[in-house]
């Protein structure tokens, strides 16, 4: 059992990534950047929200073909509420991160979150908060 800290982290972070409004809302937005000798880049990020929902895109890409992509998503219904998020380089090194927090009924509740790393290792945290 880790400590209170990390799953009232992970409460919060999904709790705030889900109130959003009954519409679906979708945004992006894109930059580039470009400098003397062909330096630079492009950024884009894509957002979609909806009604318990949200999913978001984002990449990163230099001109001499560095990078990375990032992909979130979150969700809450009927007092669960679980995110991922996944980041991948131009080179196919991946590491993300699932999490997973549920309402216990009496105030309380109980997260899970579990870290992949570039090498594909795995370590999971399980926590409970309460009120005070």
């Amino acid at each position: 059992m880790k400590t209170f800290s990390t799953v009232s982290a992970i409460a919060l972070v999904l709790a705030g990534t889900v109130a959003i409004s009954a519409e679906a809302q979708a945004r992006s937005r894109s930059a580039s950047v470009q400098g003397s000798g062909g330096r630079g880049g492009t950024a884009t990020r894509d957002i979609i929200r909806s009604q318990g929902s949200v999913s978001a895109n984002r990449s990163v890409q230099t001109n001499s073909g560095k990078g990375i992509t990032s992909s979130r998503t979150g969700s809450c219904a009927n007092g669960v509420c679980s995110g991922s998020t996944t980041k991948t380089t131009n080179n196919g090194t991946t590491w993300g991160r699932d999490s997973t927090v549920e309402g216990n009924g009496d105030g309380s509740a109980t997260g899970t979150s579990t870290l992949t790393r570039p090498d594909g290792s795995t370590s999971t945290v399980t926590g409970t908060v309460t009120r005070n």
